[in-house]
């Protein structure tokens, strides 16, 4: 099978699942899920204000800031300054969890993971890197500033566009002009 390439322009935005705001999906699996019953969820979110976050049973999540001043997450109480542009930040989707904006709208990266699924991992290169699943895996790259060009495509990515592998798929070379975070989708089943 060839890479899933998962441009920015074909997505539909929705609301959150609490009403709060906006997200727009990347991909989800199983294809079709929706926030009840997905195994993993990978979204890009424009978060207007400050307000409390969904809370979703059982979902470990990753967020990362890709434009703007960033968040205060307070997560069962804890208070976490989330400001760094493109570092992921791991909380669980079971907390009392509180978004305040810093100084004004952020747009951030979100991975959410069933936790008795799934196992995720985001890391973010800023170079050349070799997209290679594992077996059980899939990895799914993210273009959050600049541009991407996946091996052996003839257009490349540009900002908020995707490419998805599967575990049975070749290795891709990735050149990066920008910043691309990388998630790893592991089955822990």
């Amino acid at each position: 099978m060839a890479p899933q390439i998962l441009r920015a322009h074909d997505r539909t935005p929705a609301p959150w699942k609490n009403g709060g705001g906006i997200t727009t999906e990347v991909v989800a699996h199983p294809q079709g899920a929706g926030t009840d019953d997905f195994a993993w969820r990978i979204s890009v979110a424009d978060v207007a204000s400050s307000g409390p976050f969904s809370t979703f049973e059982g979902v470990d999540r990753i967020i990362t800031v890709v434009d703007g001043p960033g968040m205060v997450l307070t997560v069962d109480g804890a208070e976490h300054v989330v400001d760094t542009p493109c570092a992921p930040f791991a909380f669980s989707g079971d907390a009392a969890t509180d978004c305040r904006l810093l100084d004004g709208p952020i747009v951030d990266f979100n991975v959410m993971v069933r936790r008795s699924e799934v196992k995720a991992e985001v890391s973010v290169e800023r170079r050349g890197t070799v997209l290679r699943p594992a077996p059980g895996t899939r990895v799914l790259a993210i273009v959050l500033d600049g541009t991407a060009t996946p091996g052996g495509e003839s257009v490349g990515l540009g900002r908020l566009d995707a490419v998805l592998l599967q575990d049975d798929e070749d290795p891709v070379d990735v050149t990066v002009d920008g910043v691309l975070a990388i998630v790893a989708l592991t089955d822990v089943r």
